[in-house]
């Protein structure tokens, strides 16, 4: 009896084990149920002939992936080029907003990729993982994928069509060459012969996933940014030096738009520009602009800032250029009351001399002595040439004994932070970037340029160059030149790369190829860039290598996010 009673309920128990789910359904219930809705009824209309919605207003691929505006832009663009998506531009512009704030980025995830959408030259390395950063950065740089949240079957998918569209990535990137390996690695484990792209989406599911706590908490707390009113800005230009002025936000008709109205000084030159423009901040902190020199200029600067949480600071970087190498890094700065000390015109100071200096800010007394104003030890203020709420000139006088170093300006109580440098004698100078690129150019495809600067040092208190405790002093004028780098026999690349003008900027040559040149080959090769700057009876020198390689034949993606 206990035999039959048994067998009795066998079916029952093997039913419920066949039902339960298996660990694969868990996991595909669990990302499913992380998607986003899509509540906007302008997206579902224009994008739900392709991407279908369940009961949940959840959207297939859109609802499982979180980009930056730049990365949402560039999924419209392709819809509409390649899928015949019909968009009108106001239309397009309403659809990445909302993408953007609902489908974005948290703060702290997207400050790892803003260089990407900042455009900056740098050669960015990604240490987590580096099998993923092989397979990525064979095309493009590795900040693109920073800027991506999705889901695993979203990874998989990204893959998926980078094979349908470019066929060659398989064999460039996403394939494993040759034959398996046998012998176990380094540390002793056997050998992984997993192709290059299943690592990597096992790797980029679980370091960048659709759902964070970052996410989470900035969803939750997001808000319209209340930028209007007046803004501090310092600012640097490579080549042309420091900045300082005021930028006036005013509210736009349309939610988180501003009219921009900058108006600054180069410090170093005394050149004034003033720039009217318009902007978008997305996801309650994504600054995107545009501004003008006047209504006729044709080179607008883009603008790509990062507003901090506190809503009283924004920094990144006003950009132009076919590569968007010409620009300067901005920080900006809520004015209130209080007085603002922005910097100087100048940052070095020789023991031993008398000098003048030039103090920018907002909210500065107009009527000053000279004790307000304190260089700290060793400089004394000894008068007060003029004052205005903008800018305060002062004649110091620095010790003969006063010590080398950083100092700090303050005026009235308000400081500027080591805007100020204390030197005994300049020790060395050197070039600035160290080695840079520029892509010959303008017949066919736009040039990339390249600027240069000579920095000057002293050796600090260990009287050694190349240490710890060098001195930056900031930039002279120097004198440039191009040199030989001897990198192939006789092919001469300083004759045809192009030239350097008194400023340190290189301009490259046209693309070719050029029948003139032995072989009749482009005008690509290797120089040294050569900085001389005479320091009293010596002339110190010193030089940086610069790569004019062939231009960029294939742009993937041309970000415009701005107004």
């Amino acid at each position: 009896m206990m035999k039959l009673w048994a067998w009795a309920f066998l079916p029952i128990v093997l039913f419920a084990q066949t039902d339960a789910p298996k660990p694969d359904d868990r996991e595909k219930q669990k990302e499913k149920d992380d998607g986003i809705p899509v509540s906007s009824e302008l997206v579902r209309k224009a994008c739900g002939g392709c991407h279908a919605s369940d009961d949940k207003q959840r959207m297939s691929r859109i609802s499982w992936r979180r980009t930056t505006p730049e990365g949402w832009e560039q999924t419209i663009k392709r819809m509409i080029t390649l899928n015949s998506v019909k968009l009108e531009p106001a239309d397009a512009r309403e659809i990445l907003k909302y993408l953007a704030n609902n489908h974005g980025l948290a703060p702290d995830e997207a400050r790892a990729a803003s260089f990407e959408a900042e455009r900056r030259m740098i050669e960015y390395r990604y240490t987590a993982d580096k099998d993923t950063e092989s397979t990525c950065t064979k095309c493009h740089s590795f900040g693109r994928v920073l800027q991506q949240r999705r889901s695993k079957s979203e990874w998989e998918m990204l893959i998926a069509m980078h094979r349908g569209y470019y066929p060659l990535s398989d064999f460039q990137a996403f394939r494993r060459v040759g034959p398996p390996q046998t012998q176990p690695g380094p540390d002793g484990r056997p050998p992984d012969n997993r192709h290059p792209m299943d690592k990597a989406v096992n790797h980029l599911a679980g370091a960048f996933p659709l759902k964070t706590a970052e996410w989470s908490s900035w969803s939750a707390n997001m808000r319209s940014p209340k930028l209007d009113g007046r803004w501090a800005i310092t600012g640097y230009q490579a080549g042309k030096g420091p900045i300082y002025g005021e930028l006036t936000i005013e509210p736009a008709t349309a939610a988180s738009e501003f009219k921009t109205r900058a108006q600054y000084v180069y410090a170093r030159t005394g050149t004034t520009v003033t720039r009217d423009g318009s902007s978008v901040v997305y996801t309650g902190f994504q600054w995107r602009g545009r501004s003008r020199e006047g209504a006729a200029d044709k080179n607008p600067l883009r603008e790509v800032l990062f507003v901090d949480r506190n809503m009283r600071d924004l920094n990144g970087r006003w950009f132009n250029g076919s590569y968007n190498e010409n620009g300067l890094d901005i920080h900006l700065v809520r004015i209130g009351n209080d007085p603002v000390v922005l910097g100087l015109d100048r940052k070095a100071f020789k023991a031993g001399a008398t000098a003048q200096a030039k103090i920018y800010g907002a909210n500065l007394p107009a009527r000053l002595d000279a004790a307000a104003v304190d260089f700290g030890q060793g400089i004394r203020v000894t008068r007060v040439i003029s004052a205005t709420a903008q800018l305060v000139t002062v004649e110091v006088e620095v010790a003969m004994d006063a010590r080398p170093g950083i100092r700090d300006v303050f005026i009235a109580g308000a400081p500027s932070p080591a805007a100020a440098v204390v030197y005994d004698k300049i020790d060395a100078i050197k070039v600035r970037p160290q080695a840079g690129m520029a892509r010959i150019g303008g017949v066919r495809f736009p040039k990339q340029y390249q600027q240069f600067e000579a920095i000057a040092y002293t050796n600090g208190p260990d009287g050694k160059p190349d240490t710890a405790d060098d001195i930056e002093l900031g930039p002279v004028d120097a004198a440039w030149g191009i040199e030989e780098y001897t990198a192939t026999f006789g092919d001469d690349d300083k004759t045809y790369v192009g030239s350097i003008d008194k400023t340190g900027y290189f301009t490259p040559n046209v693309d070719g190829p050029n029948p003139k040149r032995k072989g009749g080959t482009n005008n690509y090769g290797d120089v040294w860039v050569v900085a001389s700057y005479q320091n009293g009876d010596k002339t110190l020198r010193a030089r940086a290598h610069l790569l004019v390689t062939v231009p960029l034949y294939i742009l993937f993606d041309q970000p415009e996010v701005a107004p």
